[in-house]
């Protein structure tokens, strides 16, 4: 096993002295005492400080860990929060690296991974190699097997693991314990399912955003899933998430549109007018602003007016947002998202300020009659601050909504929910505003969240049989019908009511759409068909929707308390994992942790599909092998198995909790 305490403290307290021997030979060279301005002994010096100090927190850590091997290390588990995994291996094997291996600690991390199969235990510690490198370098000769040994040797004791080995090449095996499996589902069972730990942010999500007098297409699509689950996500963790969809509200196509409401409807002052087929009266004025030369002079004018604030024109204004609103919350209520509605003109003051704050501090330059502005290293594009004409652009509105929503909001962290071919353009964006400081890397973090375009199954650009955009409702539309004639074929409407059958074609529609979005790698572009999603097996919403309903069922099957009071079960009954189904099921189960740290990394959702997948595929071998509830010939309950009735409940839990970060809505019946 590892040292004992008064070993690490020594070693500790020789290290901590290091320190402020190294601390006090930089002070001497800030101050010009011995060393000048840019020695490279000052930057030595700086380095093995940087060095000492990340090898006193593992020995600090280890000594931590030390203190509480007499009775083991304690995974920690609140009441409905199982800790992460990996985190707490990652632990113990780092208080085993600084304890056997002292010289290397401070650069070889502990490598954890899940094991790929059964006979190599459920995790794995993979360091052993880098050690050996590392030692070799300073001239000691081992191998991977003898420091896997060693780490082994000196690995504190954990009641999460019920033993280790050392396998292979260097590998050290770890097998969890099946009493630490069953506390940690029973946590779940009584706290319900939890969040891991997380300090709180102010977060706001800029997704979806549409164009006003336009109609939202298959272009909005992932935009609007993507962000709303994400929120989903952010708001399960904690998180003050604000959701905001940034409109295009605002610029030269008002006036085309204002121009065209005047010759159409010229008492809309008066009379509010019928123009709810916004993207054909859009079409219609775009037509004559190419053509007519004195149209589009009138058009040029209505901006003007708008811009100045005049009366008619802001009316004029309002009516055609207030029916491209209307349009837009069809959508977004159809697939139960929420969204605070936040467009550029909001901006237009703030803007006119940003661009007198970036001049006042000379960061706007001259170019061809343009003012841009150039991010910190002056590669790539730079933003177009100001027009030749003295107009505004997108990238005005972007840095004073940048500005606004760290400043105004208060925000920790910005989300910028678009397509992938917008990376660019908003990795300048937060590059310019870290040289005008008004955002600051150590307190901020922003997220460009990029996607692919969604693909036909011709592997083109999804676009109708005439070659138009798809719009969002008819891809809805068409989504409930196929998803009707899948029920009915499956007869549902012969044991569902009309009201039942109606939600379990709306949850499948919208469900199957949902997930074969958040399914894919959000990076990568998908082929949307409509008969791949729909299918009910393999990694699909209505697979799973399915598996749910099956899994939520088994409790109300057992009747008594199981049906009506669960928490009583939960209260009375100890849970065992003795079958190897069971126990396969309870791991999976304790995953959910270590996925949601991942998610808060990289912001993929499809983490979390592949594990709901995993669950749902794991639950079905373990309800094959083993019986919840067994019956007699004639139907009736004989016997229940409680524990693994429990079993079940903490996988519909898991599951519920999934869904909803998803946005897919489950059906009691299905």
């Amino acid at each position: 096993m590892s040292s004992d305490i008064p070993t690490e403290t020594r070693r500790l307290n020789k290290v901590e002295h290091e320190i402020r021997m190294l601390q006090k030979d930089m002070d001497d060279a800030r101050n010009n005492v011995g060393l000048g301005e840019n020695n490279p002994e000052l930057e030595k010096l700086q380095v093995e400080n940087m060095k000492l100090k990340h090898r006193l927190i593992i020995l600090n850590k280890a000594i931590a860990l030390e203190q509480g091997n007499a009775s083991g290390a304690r995974f920690p588990t609140a009441s409905g929060e199982v800790a992460s995994i990996l985190d707490h291996l990652a632990d113990l094997f780092t208080h085993a690296i600084a304890a056997a291996f002292p010289q290397v600690c401070q650069d070889v991390p502990a490598v954890i991974t899940v094991s790929s199969a059964a006979k190599f235990g459920d995790y794995q510690c993979n360091s052993a190699m880098q050690i050996v490198q590392k030692l070799k370098a300073l001239d000691v000769k081992t191998n991977p097997r003898d420091v896997a040994s060693q780490l082994m040797a000196a690995l504190p004791r954990s009641d999460a693991i019920s033993k280790v080995e050392v396998a292979g090449a260097g590998f050290v095996n770890v097998f969890l314990d099946k009493k630490f499996g069953a506390h940690a589902v029973m946590a779940i069972l009584k706290g319900g399912v939890q969040p891991p730990r997380f300090e709180k942010k102010r977060v706001i999500v800029d997704f979806s955003s549409p164009n006003i007098a336009k109609e939202m297409h298959v272009g909005h699509l992932r935009s609007t899933i993507i962000g709303d689950s994400i929120c989903r996500f952010l708001e399960f963790l904690g998180h003050d998430v604000l959701r905001l969809n940034h409109v295009g509200d605002w610029g030269t196509q008002f006036g085309m549109l204002i121009a065209h409401l005047q010759d159409r409807f010229p008492n809309y002052l008066q009379v509010s007018p019928p123009i709810s087929d916004l993207q054909g009266f859009y079409k219609e004025s775009k037509t004559r602003f190419d053509s007519d030369e004195e149209f589009k002079k009138r058009a040029y004018a209505c901006v003007v007016k708008l811009q100045s604030g005049d009366g008619d024109s802001m009316k004029a204004w309002k009516l055609i947002c207030d029916v491209s609103r209307k349009e837009f919350q069809k959508v977004y209520d159809r697939l139960d998202v929420k969204l605070i509605e936040r467009g550029e003109s909001f901006y237009q003051k703030r803007m006119e300020a940003i661009v007198k704050e970036l001049a006042s501090a000379s960061f706007l330059e001259e170019d061809d009659g343009r003012k841009i502005m150039w991010g910190e290293n002056r590669d790539g594009i730079p933003l177009t601050i100001i027009k030749s004409d003295g107009g505004f652009t997108y990238d005005t509105s972007d840095m004073a909504a940048i500005k606004q929503r760290l400043h105004e909001e208060k925000g920790d962290w910005l989300v910028y929910v678009t397509d992938a071919g917008q990376a660019t353009h908003f990795q300048t964006i937060f590059s310019c505003a870290r040289r005008a400081k008004i955002l600051d890397p150590n307190a901020h973090r922003v997220d460009h969240v990029g996607f692919g375009v969604v693909l036909g199954e011709d592997g083109k650009k999804f676009k109708t049989r005439s070659g138009d955009t798809v719009k969002l409702t008819e891809l809805l539309d068409e989504g409930l019908k196929r998803s009707l004639d899948k029920l009915l074929e499956k007869e549902r409407d012969k044991v569902l009511s009309s009201e039942e059958l109606k939600q379990a074609q709306e949850s499948v529609a919208y469900g199957c759409i949902k997930y074969a979005d958040l399914s894919h790698n959000r990076n990568n572009e998908y082929i949307f068909s409509f008969d791949k999603m729909l299918e009910d097996k393999g990694n699909t919403a209505v697979y799973l929707l399915y598996a749910y309903t099956r899994i939520r069922s088994i409790a109300r099957n057992c009747g008594g308390d199981f049906a009506n009071n669960i928490e009583k079960v939960i209260d009375t009954t100890e849970l065992t994992l003795e079958h190897e189904k069971e126990w396969k099921l309870a791991k999976v189960l304790l995953k959910f942790t270590d996925v949601i740290k991942l998610i808060s990394k990289n912001l993929c959702l499809h983490h979390l599909c592949e594990f709901v997948y995993e669950v749902s595929t794991t639950f079905t071998e373990f309800y094959d092998s083993c019986y919840c509830i067994e019956k007699n010939k004639q139907g009736e309950i004989v016997k229940i198995n409680a524990g693994r009735v429990l079993l079940c409940e903490a996988t519909s839990r898991v599951l519920g909790k999934c869904f909803d970060i998803l946005g897919l809505k489950p059906l009691h019946k299905i």
